[in-house]
């Protein structure tokens, strides 16, 4: 007779940090499309207020970053969210730094 194996999955709750993470990511990507609403159609001479957004929404990404990596540290918990996070929020970092860089 062949050997029967018995898995037993538990339902493991999320890392808080990787929540964090993949809120973070979320919050930058709406900040990119509301900088980019208000450049269209603010007055010209308010470019400082989207700047400000953008680097709001930079500094957010990199935060995102790393507590999805220390949301990796968290024992008996589900990663899926830290991984979606840290992947996530560093593309959006790599964007940033290329609009930066870019000088757009």
């Amino acid at each position: 007779m062949a050997k029967r194996y018995r898995y037993a999955f538990t339902k493991k709750r999320q890392s808080v940090r990787g929540q964090v993470s993949a809120a973070a990511a979320v919050a930058s990507v709406l900040l990119f499309g509301a900088a980019i609403g208000y450049a269209l159609f603010a007055p010209k001479e308010r470019f400082y207020v989207t700047g400000g957004i953008c680097l709001f929404a930079a500094l957010l990404s990199v935060y995102g970053f790393f507590a999805g990596l220390a949301g990796f540290s968290e024992k008996d918990k589900s990663h899926t969210a830290g991984m979606f996070g840290s992947i996530a929020n560093g593309l959006i970092m790599i964007v940033w730094l290329g609009l930066y860089l870019g000088g757009r």
